[in-house]
Parts: structure tokens; sequence; C-alpha cells
């Protein structure tokens, strides 16, 4: 089916509220790395759970700028792995916001005595003191980290993950077309898809699932999810202010303003949601997650009408019991 993409603001599509719809009850291939340049120190990093090669050679760490398919250039250590930052972290003041389990699944890059550089200019390179009093390796003020499930030189399995997780260039900005093309330039791109086992549901720029959360009222004019349920669930932002939409009516696009006064994307009134358990585009872990997360399809509406439409969904009875571990594993679920 053809598809129009539409470009409307979120500022001029929220009066559209008023005629919303009503609501009926792939693997990546593995990119190779090309170094920009070889070496280093030969040594690796442990922290937090890092999959690392081996153990430091020397007192120092190194960031080093190499080609990653489908990527382009982005950092890596000084084996070859790659570097990511958080858009849940600031730069202007560099502050890292990603602590127990998102550190364990994420391992900060820790500076260990100098940092030496390759490809890279020296002076964006410094450093942020963590919660814990270590030291973490920043690029234009990003705090620089690994990814768990990178196992090895070349891997980027943790680009796009939960719209918040993206390579870093050696500029610290986010690496990758789908990276320019979507928040770092301040533009969301929203699509119709198929997810398999569900049916038709919302993308994001980078392929990856959404959600609504029905503790938030249809129309409400904030979210019920921030602090720690914003880091499993990332709000999906609108950035300049300009939201792309590809196969959805713009008359259901609108925002609301968030706790810490950004602006997140809503679609038929309900705000729209990543889920950080969501590794790949057509993950939909997040399906039916306490009996009130749900997939979101085109016309605004959930996705079935019990979590049991998803083959990936928990059982959701109560909605008080556990969701799989997909709360991180701290016994708190949202």
């Amino acid at each position: 089916m053809l598809r129009t993409r539409i470009a409307v603001s979120v500022a001029a599509a929220a009066a559209g509220l008023a005629v919303l719809t009503a609501c009926s009850g792939a693997e990546t291939a593995q990119p190779v790395v090309a170094p920009a340049a070889a070496g280093g120190t030969g040594g690796g990093q442990a922290a937090n759970g890092q999959v690392g090669n081996a153990a430091p050679a020397s007192n120092e760490s190194k960031l080093v700028v190499a080609d990653v398919a489908d990527i382009g250039q982005v950092l890596t250590d000084q084996n070859g792995m790659t570097l990511y930052r958080f858009d849940k972290d600031t730069a202007k003041p560099p502050k890292s916001n990603c602590d127990g389990d998102c550190a364990k699944a994420w391992p900060p890059l820790l500076a260990t005595g100098d940092v030496q550089v390759q490809g890279v200019d020296k002076s964006v390179v410094g450093k942020v003191t963590r919660s814990d009093g270590t030291e973490q390796i920043t690029v234009g003020g990003w705090a620089l980290y690994r990814y768990a499930k990178d196992t090895k030189p070349g891997d980027a399995t943790g680009q796009g993950v939960g719209g918040a997780w993206y390579a870093a260039n050696a500029k610290g900005g986010k690496a990758g077309q789908a990276a320019a093309a979507g928040s770092e330039a301040g533009v969301v791109k929203l699509s119709a898809s198929k997810i398999d086992g569900l049916g038709d549901a919302i993308v994001d720029q980078n392929g990856m699932t959404l959600y609504l959360f029905q503790k938030d009222t249809k129309k409400a004019k904030t979210s019920a999810c921030n602090g720690d349920c914003a880091k499993t669930w990332p709000p999906v932002l609108s950035g300049n202010g300009k939201v792309e939409l590809q196969g959805i009516d713009s008359k259901l696009l609108g925002s609301i303003k968030r706790q810490d006064g950004t602006e997140q994307v809503t679609i038929g009134g309900w705000p729209v949601y990543n889920f950080s358990k969501d590794l790949k585009p057509g993950d939909a872990n997040g399906m039916g997650v306490n009996g009130t997360w749900f997939v979101i399809e085109p016309n605004g509406c959930k996705v079935g009408t019990t979590p049991s439409t998803a083959s990936q969904a928990p059982a959701a009875n109560s909605g008080t019991g556990s969701s799989n571990d997909n709360s991180g594993g701290t016994g708190t679920t949202y």
C-alpha cells in the first residue's frame, strides 16, 4: 500500500485531537568493523559486567575512531568495542543518569589514568564523576558506555535501543544515518508498521515498537510515567517540535508537557513510549507488561483487547505480579 509521508508540527496538530478515531476492541546483519587505526594499549577495561577481551595492559584508556558497517565512523575503546551515549544524560553540565541495572546493561567507560586518543580531538575529551565516585570518560560532554550485548569488535547492537542509545561519533554526537535523521536533527519520524504476532503497530525512525500506558489517560495533560518508570519506558519526545508521520492520520498527532519540561508526542491522545528491553526492530517485549502497557496501533488504540494477544506477552492477571523481569529486577513494575 502506498504511504505518503506527512510532516506536521506538534503544536499545530494538537488541535486535531477532537477528531480522534474510535478504538476497536528481522534480524539485522552483524556489522563488521574496519578500524581507522589498529592497536592501542591492547587492554580492556572491566567495569560493571562489561564484555571485554582482556585486562588492561597499562593504566590508561584509549578512544579510537573506527568504521562500523551500516553506521559509519564511531568511537571505540582500545579493544575495538563500540561506545555509546545516552539521551537521558546531559552534556551541559556532563552527568550520567545510568546506574544500577542500567549500568550492568550499559557498562560505563571508566577513566583509568590518562585517556589516549586516536582520531579524536583531545580538547573534547573529559571526565564526569559518577554517583559511586568513579570517573567516566566523556566526549563533547556526553558520558560514554559500552553495551553488554556487544560481544566482539564491530558489534553495534545497541544502536537505537529504547530510542535513547546511540553509537557516539568523534565529537560526542550520535553516529549513523538513523540518528542523524531522527532526534539528533530534532525530527521524530513515526510510521505504521506490522509486528509479527501482533499486527498493525507504530514504530519510530529506528523501527522500534511504540507503546501506550493505561495509567495515562486519553487527552491527559501530562504523563504518569516519570523517574525510574521513564528509564524503563523512555518517552518519545518531539525534538524541535516537528514530527513526520507515515501511514498515520495527522489529526491524531498531539503533544503533552512532561514534569521535566520536555514535550512528549501523543497519538490519539495517548502519550507514546519506547521500551528499554526491546533490543532490535520488531521486538515487542513490552506488550502486556503489568497489564498496563500495550503496543499502540496507527489509529491510536492499543493492540488487541487483552495482553494474551501477544505471543511474547507475560501473564497479567492482577497487574501486581512480576513482569518477566521487565521491571529491571528491582521488584518494581511499571
